[in-house]
């Protein structure tokens, strides 16, 4: 990817959702809040969310602590699987678990969900051209989040699996020229109080 200037790329999941995911619980919309005004100070030129209402609100949420910073849907950062792995792409000892895991994915899934996973590649990474460095926000779902650290972190394609992400954790990726990305942030919630925290990620890893 070519580019004259740097692009900080800010990667976040939506808050918390009730449990039919029509929006965002009491918790998931104070999630959200307190993430906008962690980003107050950040240079911002957009907001990029996807289109169902859990990605939505958050981005509402997040927007209303800012100023003057659009808004934007964008059908790449919504929910789908991004890239479906062959059994002799997984390791041998994790297949298993994995397909089961994706069993449910129909051919025209798998279909759409390359086709956003390449667009959104195309839309939110890599160096930007001009003479200002550019940073941009992506509220999105679990998935994306974790295709998105994956490809920063050149890992083979099917390794989005296994990353997991707390409701309204920031990631941050540097994508400058002539150099590879870099992960500068990973599931930070530390603009989140401790009965925030955690939620969206497998029991066993709350700490």
């Amino acid at each position: 990817m070519t580019g004259t200037a740097t692009r900080y790329l800010y990667v976040v999941r939506h808050g918390e959702a009730t449990p039919d995911e029509s929006g965002l619980t009491r918790a998931g919309r104070r999630q959200a809040v307190l993430l906008g005004r962690r980003l107050r100070d950040v240079p911002l030129t957009a907001v990029h969310h996807g289109p169902l209402p859990r990605a939505e609100q958050t981005a509402r949420l997040i927007g209303a602590q800012l100023t003057g910073v659009p808004l934007r849907v964008a059908e790449a950062a919504g929910d789908y699987v991004p890239h479906l792995p062959d059994r002799d792409e997984l390791p041998a000892d994790a297949a298993d678990f994995f397909l089961r895991f994706l069993d449910g994915v129909t051919d025209e899934e798998r279909t759409r969900g390359a086709v956003l996973a390449r667009r959104a590649l195309d839309l939110f990474t890599g160096p930007v051209d001009g003479a200002q460095d550019r940073h941009e926000l992506v509220v999105t779902h679990n998935f994306l989040v974790a295709w998105l650290v994956r490809e920063a972190m050149h890992a083979p394609k099917w390794r989005w699996l296994g990353l997991n992400h707390g409701n309204a954790a920031l990631n941050v990726i540097r994508y400058a020229p002539g150099r590879p990305a870099s992960l500068l942030v990973s599931n930070d919630t530390r603009h989140l109080t401790d009965a925030l925290r955690w939620t969206g990620l497998p029991a066993e890893l709350h700490l």
